[in-house]
């Protein structure tokens, strides 16, 4: 257990490079972020500055080359694959620009998806996702396919299975960035409210200046590193 006052998430001298061994081209060059129980924050930067890797590290979906990754006092830089993908089954939400829904599955599978991995109760399940999907406004949608959803619709499905599991901490790369803005700032607002009642910590990538600035914090990253 970790104190009130201990970060959920901190990240230490996270660099990031790709490329060949002897040409390499550095992403992040010593990246420091140290994110609170139930904080939400904005990381924005021009496009090619390295937020989605700096998201992937961040979400256990890549290693830093170099950098150590602490989520609740546990260090995750040593930690086998097993143990990561256990992680982010248990403690992170993913959205993403893409929804990337299942498309042979209806809005309900999709949303249970997560839990059905982790072998959750089936009926447990059932309840928690069509008790989600009604809090995104989509309870009378719950058995129709991706395909005959909105893109609004497909994206508020991503949030509610995002949330299936109950993260700790939700990741959420562009969320908007694909929707118009009566749309985006209808998930935005979702996005908020569920966090809010759930107390999860949210960190958000975004071009959006006036979402990254309703946030708790907002930082820039430029030049491979986080900056204020």
């Amino acid at each position: 257990m970790t104190s009130p006052e201990a970060p959920l998430l901190k990240a230490e001298n996270i660099h990031k490079s790709y490329g060949s061994v002897d040409l390499p081209v550095p992403v992040l060059q010593g990246v420091d972020l140290s994110l609170s129980a139930g904080e939400m924050l904005a990381i924005v930067g021009a496009s090619g500055s390295g937020k989605t890797t700096l998201l992937q590290i961040l979400g256990c979906l890549d290693i830093p080359d170099q950098g150590s990754l602490f989520f609740a006092d546990n260090n995750l830089t040593t930690a086998s694959e097993n143990a990561l993908s256990a992680h982010r089954n248990a403690h992170v939400g993913f959205i993403f620009q893409f929804h990337y829904l299942l498309p042979e599955f209806t809005a309900l599978e999709n949303v249970m998806m997560p839990g059905r991995i982790a072998g959750k109760p089936l009926a447990q399940l059932r309840d928690k996702s069509k008790e989600l999907l009604a809090s995104v406004g989509l309870d009378h949608r719950i058995h129709h396919r991706s395909g005959e959803l909105s893109g609004g619709e497909q994206q508020r499905v991503a949030l509610a299975r995002a949330l299936v599991m109950e993260p700790s901490l939700l990741l959420a790369d562009e969320p908007t960035g694909n929707l118009d803005s009566v749309n985006g700032d209808q998930v935005f607002q979702l996005l908020t409210d569920l966090c809010r009642t759930n107390t999860m910590s949210v960190i958000m990538v975004t071009h959006n200046m006036e979402l990254a600035h309703s946030m708790d914090r907002c930082l820039t990253l430029k030049d491979g590193r986080l900056k204020e």
